[in-house]
């Protein structure tokens, strides 16, 4: 039985809760391998809308085991209040199994975080402020909290202090903020610690034991490819890493255990925070997409930038993650177009580019050019067959698979559960 790896293929902000959504009832593991609370999806179900932040969002499926593994950075806070949301509304978070090599995510973190970013002023990332950033920057300085640090109050102390000591002379001759104490981090920590006791485990041994019995394991990406902190728009990126080679690493399951990696791809793109977007539009055409589209982020609440499809990120997408499959979302939104742009190259100085420039100033200047489609006017949330779609929404399916990579395998019409044509198996 199958490994498979979900993905972002853009900025974030794709759907890809649909995308596990669709496979939710025939798989028994989700399993999200990096990031933090940093990034959100929603799910829709029936009437009922879920804002998931830091949970897989397989939690939301009966029957399937939500894991939170070794690459993920956690919030307890923000761990908990989730749970209890989802709990008040009827859904079981019992089965939720987290890595006892996770990191925790502190207050200091969230402090450093926004005290950094201020800071930087002009040259900011446009980091969330929860402190993942910070976390992350522990972790690889080995100076990190494991969740299984909190279980061993001496281990935890020497870890607290050996971590502030440097922070609070960062935060008291830096920053102008207050020294944090040890005893206020550790004591905060440490009530957390029996209601964790049961979620905690090894949850690599957990996965391959699962693998070995022959069922299917779902490992769900935070972020997406062009926020990879290795393959994205660095810096302004985020600190983990989200494209299909993080799910081993973040994990503890080999990469020769995967066998189909799935990307989600919007059938336009945005962006939230800073850096460099080609497509982006700065006119009524951004606004219909950010309108039509609802396009605010799940965590933040801010306005996404918004732009045309971008096949030379789709096609960087499918090369650097090893795409089998594209799920297109939000075809929906593209309802009404009379013409739709689809960028098919940059031009940089008079130069083109028909693949993403590799040096980072060519692709801030980069231009895009545009090749434009028929669009269509007729409502296609209720299509459930590709033949249900009006000819203009096919052929542009059809170009944007041809320009992309990788086959189109699942489109997604509307908010809706069910709202999805399916071309191809996802298992």
């Amino acid at each position: 039985m199958p490994a498979i790896v979900l993905v972002g293929a853009q900025w974030g902000d794709e759907g890809k809760g649909k995308a596990t959504d669709l496979l939710g009832d025939r798989v028994d593991y989700v399993v999200k391998f990096n990031g933090g609370n940093n990034a959100g999806h929603t799910v829709v179900i029936g009437d009922q809308k879920y804002a998931l932040h830091l949970l897989p969002s397989g939690i939301l499926s009966p029957g399937v085991v939500p894991v939170i593994a070794n690459g993920v950075v956690v919030d307890i806070e923000v761990l908990f209040d989730e749970l209890e949301a989802l709990s008040a509304r009827g859904v079981d978070v019992s089965r939720l199994l987290i890595s006892a090599n996770a990191h925790v995510i502190t207050g200091y973190h969230r402090t450093l975080d926004r005290v950094t970013e201020r800071f930087l002023g002009k040259r900011q990332i446009g980091t969330t402020g929860r402190g993942i950033g910070p976390a992350y920057a522990d972790k690889i300085n080995r100076v990190g909290i494991r969740m299984q640090d909190l279980f061993d109050e001496n281990i935890l102390r020497q870890k607290v202090e050996g971590a502030l000591d440097q922070k609070n002379h960062l935060l008291l001759k830096v920053y102008n903020r207050r020294a944090i104490s040890v005893d206020e981090v550790v004591d905060d920590l440490l009530g957390y610690v029996e209601r964790l006791r049961p979620m905690v485990a090894d949850t690599g041994l957990v996965l391959n034991q699962a693998l070995d019995a022959g069922q299917t394991v779902l490992f769900e990406g935070g972020q997406a490819t062009m926020l990879d902190v290795d393959h994205g728009t660095y810096p302004f990126v985020t600190s983990s890493n989200a494209t299909s080679g993080g799910a081993a690493t973040g994990s503890g399951v080999a990469p020769n255990r995967f066998d189909r990696v799935i990307a989600v791809v919007k059938a336009y793109t945005t962006r939230v925070g800073s850096g460099p977007f080609p497509t982006e539009l700065f006119d009524e055409s951004g606004e219909f997409l950010r309108s039509a589209g609802f396009e605010f982020g799940t965590t933040t609440g801010r306005p996404r930038r918004t732009g045309w499809y971008d096949a030379p990120i789709a096609r960087y997408a499918a090369r650097i993650n090893g795409v089998t499959d594209f799920v297109l979302t939000k075809l929906d939104v593209l309802t009404g177009l009379e013409r739709i742009p689809v960028c098919v190259a940059y031009d940089v100085d008079g130069t083109r580019f028909d693949e993403v420039p590799v040096n980072q100033s060519d692709f801030h200047h980069a231009t895009p050019i545009y090749e434009e489609l028929p669009g269509w006017s007729e409502d296609i949330t209720g299509a459930r067959s590709f033949t249900d779609l009006p000819k203009a929404a096919q052929d542009y399916v059809l170009a944007l698979e041809q320009m992309s990579g990788s086959r189109m395998s699942a489109i997604g019409v509307g908010p809706g559960r069910d709202a999805i044509v399916v071309r191809h198996d996802l298992l």
